[in-house]
């Protein structure tokens, strides 16, 4: 694997492994406050954790199966698996992330029962911050990183590696439930009213589900196949253009394969003077010239094509069925 797409996989799985332990610990911590005291927030967060844990451990599988070679039966790899497993990811965390937390709230609502001595919870929900806390910073660092002087949400709608917005999502949303969690703990022994912490638990729940349709389109857009970035359509044009030989360009189509990998299809009309192996020779030169400005092309597909008929076959594809 060429080494500048190995580092971008290299970051993701140390914002996956910093994740994961934050997310273990935090689990078995959380689950021990809730027994000791009762509280339905506590049993919610600690659920929480759990199908935090068990995504970071499908992510981290899916990035390994996706690194797999590409083979006969799949000729441009297997990079797209963690697509697959990423669309898991978000169908766990609405199912049994939200459900599982919404319905202990509901179930404490419905039938409360009286919460004990919080200070077990606060001391909890003080460590998990600053796990959780550690966990975010390096999935905002490593986002920043990436995303360069796009907006954050722009980012993320163009972001073709899951694991990084992913993680990133996962911790918000953990925080934000750690904040509310607290808060329900609070009231509840404040005014005496455990219904308050079932009420914080069903919040929570609302929150996971809300993560988990935002994520769940952002990779059904990947499984089904996204563009390359704008810029990378754009660079590719220009370094065809620029060959001698080459007329015009008619369209370039790009897909991504993987997150570091993209196939690109291009239609190209060359000069009518061409010999045959004239034209083999340069479509030959300006593939080697692709990959080498552009690592990240995987596969390069490039076809002659008169403007004028490529032309007619964009207007036929347009064409409303």
């Amino acid at each position: 694997m060429n080494a500048r797409r190995l580092l971008p996989l290299m970051k993701a799985n140390m914002v996956l492994f910093g994740a994961l332990a934050a997310n273990v610990g935090i689990a078995i911590s959380k689950f021990v406050a809730a027994s000791v005291t009762g509280s339905s927030s506590m049993l919610s967060e600690g659920f929480h954790s759990l199908v935090d844990s068990g995504n970071q451990i499908l992510l981290l599988y899916g990035g390994h199966k996706a690194k797999r070679p590409p083979d006969a039966l799949h000729p441009f790899g297997y990079g797209r698996e963690l697509y697959f497993w990423s669309f898991i990811v978000a169908i766990l965390i609405f199912s049994l992330g939200a459900g599982l937390s919404f319905y202990e709230g509901w179930v404490h609502w419905r039938e409360p029962e009286p919460m004990r001595d919080p200070m077990v919870n606060y001391l909890v929900l003080g460590v998990a911050f600053l796990l959780e806390g550690s966990s975010w910073t390096i999935a905002v660092r490593e986002f920043g990183r990436a995303k360069g002087s796009t907006s954050w949400w722009q980012a993320i709608r163009e972001s073709k590696d899951p694991a990084n917005f992913i993680v990133l999502f996962e911790d918000s949303a953990a925080l934000a439930g750690l904040a509310i969690a607290a808060g329900g703990v609070w009231a509840s022994h404040h005014w005496n009213e455990p219904r308050i912490d079932g009420a914080a638990s069903m919040v929570i729940g609302i929150i996971l589900a809300c993560v988990a349709m935002l994520l769940l389109r952002e990779a059904k857009g990947l499984l089904i196949g996204e563009r390359a970035d704008h810029a990378v359509v754009e660079e590719v044009r220009r370094i065809v253009t620029a060959q001698p030989g080459i007329s015009a360009v008619n369209h370039v189509r790009t897909i991504h394969t993987a997150p570091q990998a993209v196939f690109v299809a291009i239609s190209a009309d060359f000069d009518d003077a061409l010999t045959m192996g004239e034209g083999e020779a340069l479509i030959e030169r300006v593939e080697a010239d692709l990959k080498a400005k552009l690592p990240l092309l995987s596969s390069i597909y490039i076809r002659p094509e008169r403007s004028e008929d490529a032309a007619t076959i964009v207007k036929a594809e347009r064409r409303p069925a």
